[in-house]
């Protein structure tokens, strides 16, 4: 059996949308939900959980897909990284 999906999407309204697998999945439906779209890490605290809000990043998610999703793993990777001893 498949894993749930761990990126969650939220429109504007903050109202929950889809679960995503891959990470530019995730952005496009944000691009499309426009600004004030959040995507969120389910493993995450709820403190660090929002991995994406459309409007306030550097770029648009809609700008490309795939440079959203990099940013969203180095994110991921960086909340679950252990701090040096």
């Amino acid at each position: 059996m498949a894993a749930t999906p761990r990126l969650k999407v939220h429109n504007p309204s903050g109202e929950y949308i889809a679960s995503c697998k891959h990470y530019e999945d995730a952005a496009c439906l944000a691009a499309s939900y426009g600004i004030g779209a959040v995507i969120r890490h389910a493993d995450l605290s709820n403190a660090k959980s929002v991995i994406w809000r459309e409007g306030g990043e550097k770029i648009s998610a809609g700008e490309s897909y795939d440079q959203a999703a990099e940013i969203m793993r180095d994110r991921v990777e960086a909340a679950f990284a252990k701090p040096a001893a």
